[in-house]
């Protein structure tokens, strides 16, 4: 349990039965009545964000999320399944979980799982993956110095913007954050 005075941000604490996830908090002391706290929670499984107001000194259940190490097998539609590399265990994850990481997903991946009670709530992305590019223009002799870019299509179907001297077949470390070029790699 947790009182007020030891929220932060990020945090996932049980509230009204729900698992939540502390998007914003704001601690208000005026000068006539007692103090309380604003919060802004997104609800872990449905994504709803909800604000609310709390009395200062209330206690929280924090909920205890467990990080496993899982690599990446295979997709199926929009299944994705993936191995346990301690267990072997065989989650299976939707694509309304993945979401955007699947477009950095290629095969033998290693990612960690966050679960709660064996429930896959969310995935943790590297900073960065390695892929290939599997389509782009043809670069010309003279055109690194212009600093433009052309769109590149990865192994995954991610499409990046990449400058002019990348050729299909080269390996590129890409941002997961934002899907950007980062180098050659």
């Amino acid at each position: 349990m947790i009182s007020t005075g030891e929220l932060k941000k990020g945090l996932t604490i049980i509230y009204d039965n729900n698992l939540m996830r502390i998007v914003d908090f704001q601690h208000v002391k005026q000068g006539r009545g007692s103090a309380y706290v604003r919060l802004t929670l997104r609800n872990v499984r449905s994504g709803a964000t909800v604000n609310t107001t709390i009395q200062a000194g209330e206690k929280f259940a924090v909920a205890q999320l467990e990080k496993q190490t899982v690599q990446f097998l295979y997709r199926e539609d929009d299944t994705f399944y993936f191995m346990n590399t301690a267990t072997y265990d065989q989650p299976v994850v939707g694509i309304d979980i993945i979401g955007s990481a699947a477009s950095f997903l290629k095969e033998s991946a290693e990612i960690d799982l966050l679960t709660y009670k064996g429930e896959v709530l969310d995935v943790a992305m590297p900073p960065n993956v390695v892929l290939r590019v599997a389509q782009t223009e043809p670069g010309y002799k003279g055109d690194t110095a212009s600093g433009a870019v052309k769109p590149a299509i990865m192994e995954t179907g991610l499409r990046v913007m990449v400058p002019l001297f990348i050729s299909e077949g080269d390996d590129l470390r890409v941002d997961t954050r934002d899907g950007s070029y980062i180098e050659r790699a």
